[in-house]
């Protein structure tokens, strides 16, 4: 199991576990993470599963690829380490993620 905590924007701290192989997305969903829409099911087609990594975790998780990246420019919250919880893929080198949620999500 991959630790990973998403920290609400109200600073409130959510630990979930969640199977090396999931998304960060269906992770939240798993767990009723508040704040993790996810309106089109995982399909980078949206950006209702926005978070921001921790910068310290964003080497390891990498920048999103050019459809990740169209989705994640129409964000006014857009910040230099977020990404699309469902273009992450949990792994043992991700043990202990930390992400922030955005205050909305679109």
């Amino acid at each position: 199991m991959v630790k990973v905590t998403f920290i609400e924007f109200s600073g409130e701290v959510r630990p979930v576990e969640a199977p090396a192989g999931n998304t960060l997305m269906q992770a939240a969903m798993d767990n009723m993470v508040p704040g993790i829409d996810a309106d089109c099911g995982g399909s980078c087609a949206c950006g209702t599963c926005h978070v921001i990594v921790d910068p310290a975790w964003f080497a390891r998780t990498g920048s999103g690829d050019e459809m990740e990246e169209a989705m994640l420019a129409m964000r006014p919250d857009r910040c230099p380490t977020s990404r699309l919880a469902c273009q992450i893929t949990l792994s043992d080198e991700l043990d202990g993620l930390v992400v922030r949620l955005p205050e909305h999500q679109m």
